[in-house]
């Protein structure tokens, strides 16, 4: 075998494509890869029931407290037109065993498939109907409920009932507009709890819940302007304070595409701050796959021909038993040894940071195959644990030639012609250039193979649902209660002189709202509220643990409270950190809890020559700024509530300029 340094390869492949960190990284590099990208936003809705059954939405359940299990196994089936859907004989391959955890409190027979549909939920309708005026969407007539293959295992019917709503609207960035291809409604899929071998098990809790799905043209160019949009339409979900909040209520699929690639779907974002780095690796992931292909053309000239090679390794192979090969064969699973014809210094070509082309195979045994990892070691290992004269002896055991690659794999000896088959596949791909699949994200930026991208004809009609007519004065009152679009409510923001440091949490937990009521209703400028929202009770909420009652309510009595009794705007702050631990608590209980005493201006005020008298007979310092602030201190504690802020700084430094 030649003389080969993987690590260096790495480098140098990573190096070869132009990759870049996100942080580095400029418009121009984004050109060059010609990044390309749009999303699938989905949003639950906050109502009562769920969307084709009559069971409660939003109560959950932990993962061992349920009161049934349902058992299903796919198997695929031909469609009228005499195919297998891919994604079905992916699944199908797996031999998976579907477990459902079903809970009493929130699923029904509906769920398992035993009972018909009911009508779909008229409350979440109204509010999908609300958000896709609000993207500016053309209204359907009549509402189709269809079928959309669910394959994964994660909805027991191994269908997605779902309706567009909406189609051709539109959303409006900070330097484009980003075109919509349509909303739907749907319902929600199962809470997966842990997929181990040959068992994939979920709970139900979540399943039938209502869902919106936003779609995107790829109209997005950069990673920040897929964030933004991203943003925007969660803001605009949440503005109309009709959805649900927390960890899973909101998820993005992320499309992304390189020149040359083709689309590539990551999964269930769960949070917007991930898609930057991991639209940008995924990008550069399939620009890493197009040189891949490009190498290997070069030395395989009849790509539909192409064959791996394998021998198995036993015990009579003593001088191949290393280190994984004993483990393997103490868990009595069966060892293979894996010519890969024309893949030297493929394995180890980079695909994503810390990642190589040999973990794009050993990411599908475990999908497809099942097995568990570790299930292989390689020729071209970064770090490598097994000498070169191991790999010269599996060279010479598999007749292989400096211009091949090498494997040992092992598994189960039922997941053993799968994983064979699985690894040529994947070869067999990387001639093409960037699979179709769907990719599963971590937070450190990366993906994973999660399963073949569902063929394009997955939706048909629903049979057991009628149409849904929807009227134009139906419309037309949704449309006059519509609230301010995400845009205008940042103009507004922005005119006002909130900073803008605010806007995200403003706008994430749709407080716009109750900054106008509270500027209209008590009179105080929205500047202060929003600042006051944005900053002050922000930073409550991070550093405290709110009542379980607390609500944002709490904060528009606050303020009315204030008005009413003509207390100073800086009192809120130490009131509000009583009222989000003690909701119910009386505002007169909470002023003489924080020790406050009603005081006239002007007695606030005339300490300020004495004490300006003994400041200067200490001579603290002769800066002017240091007295303001030194007496600012002294009588801050009887001005909050008492005295605007601002007025009794100018005061003093009034005072101070006349003593001098």
């Amino acid at each position: 075998m030649r003389r080969f340094s993987p690590k260096r390869n790495y480098e140098s492949t990573r190096k070869k494509i132009g990759y870049v960190p996100l942080s580095d990284a400029t418009e121009k590099d984004y050109k060059r890869i010609g990044f390309k990208s749009g999303l699938e936003v989905h949003q639950q809705l906050d109502t009562a029931s769920k969307l084709f059954c009559r069971c409660p939405a939003g109560i959950y359940h932990d993962s061992d407290d349920y009161d049934a299990e349902v058992i299903r196994h796919m198997r695929p089936t031909l469609s009228e037109l005499g195919e297998y859907d891919g994604t079905a004989l992916m699944e199908f391959k797996t031999r998976k065993e579907i477990v459902y955890r079903l809970n009493n409190d929130n699923a029904c027979t509906y769920e398992v498939d035993d009972t018909p549909p009911f009508p779909l939920d008229r409350e979440a309708l109204d509010i999908a109907l609300e958000i896709s005026l609000l993207c500016k969407l053309n209204i359907v007539g009549e509402v189709h409920i269809t079928r959309k293959q669910y394959l994964d295992g994660s909805i027991p019917t191994g269908f997605q009932r779902t309706a567009i709503l909406g189609v051709e609207g539109e959303i409006e960035l900070s330097n484009k507009k980003v075109r919509l291809i349509q909303l739907s409604i749907e319902e929600d899929s199962c809470r997966e709890i842990s997929d181990v071998g040959h068992t994939r098990i979920f709970k139900t809790d979540r399943l039938g819940m209502p869902l919106i799905e936003t779609v995107t043209y790829p109209d997005m160019f950069t990673p920040w302007e897929l964030a933004e949009a991203a943003e925007y339409i969660r803001f605009l979900n949440r503005s109309t304070g009709k959805v649900r909040t927390g960890i899973g209520a909101g998820r993005e699929d992320v499309n992304v595409s390189c020149e040359g690639g083709s689309r590539v779907e990551v999964k269930g974002v769960a949070h917007n701050k991930w898609i930057p780095l991991l639209s940008h690796n995924e990008a550069f992931r399939q620009y890493a796959l197009l040189h891949i292909r490009e190498k290997l053309n070069l030395r395989i000239k009849d790509a539909d021909k192409y064959k791996i090679s394998y021998r198995q390794v036993s015990l009579n192979n003593s001088d191949l038993i290393s280190d994984p090969v004993k483990k393997a064969f103490d868990a009595n699973m069966h060892v293979y040894a894996i010519k890969l014809p024309g893949c030297h210094s493929i394995l180890s070509h980079f695909t994503q940071p810390g990642k190589v082309f040999a973990d794009e195979i050993s990411d599908r045994l475990k999908v497809i195959a099942c097995i568990e990892k570790p299930n292989m070691t390689h020729s071209e290992e970064i770090e490598a644990f097994l000498p070169p004269d191991y790999w010269k002896k599996i060279s010479d055991f598999t007749e292989a030639s400096d211009d091949d690659a090498l494997m040992l794999l092992w598994g189960p000896e039922d997941d053993i012609p799968t994983a064979l088959e699985t690894v040529e596949e994947r070869i067999q791909l990387a001639l093409e250039g960037v699979p179709n699949e769907t990719r599963k994200s971590f937070p450190d930026g990366t993906t994973i193979f999660e399963r073949v991208l569902p063929g394009k004809d997955r939706m048909y009609p629903d049979t057991d649902s009628a149409p849904i007519p929807l009227k134009d004065d139906t419309i037309e009152e949704i449309r006059s209660r519509l609230p301010e679009s995400v845009a205008d409510r940042i103009k507004k923001m922005r005119k006002w002189g909130i900073p803008e440091d605010t806007y995200k949490y403003i706008l994430s937990k749709n407080l716009y709202p109750l900054i106008v009521s509270i500027s209209n209703d008590f009179g105080f400028e929205p500047k202060r509220i929003g600042t006051f929202l944005g900053h002050r009770f922000k930073n409550i909420e991070g550093r405290m643990k709110a009542h379980k009652n607390f609500n944002h309510n709490i904060i528009y009595k606050l303020f009315g409270f204030l008005h009413s009794r003509g207390l100073e705007f800086e009192i809120a702050d130490p009131m509000l950190k009583v009222l989000y631990e003690h909701p119910k608590m009386r505002h007169e209980s909470i002023l003489t809890t924080i020790n406050f005493r009603k005081k006239k201006s002007n007695d606030i005020i005339a300490p300020i020559d004495f004490l300006f008298e003994k400041f200067t007979e200490e001579k603290k310092s002769k800066n002017n700024d240091c007295a303001t602030n030194w007496l600012m201190g002294q009588v801050r504690k009887q001005a909050v509530g008492n005295i605007n802020l601002s007025e009794l700084r100018q005061k003093i430094e009034q005072r101070i300029k006349g003593d001098d």
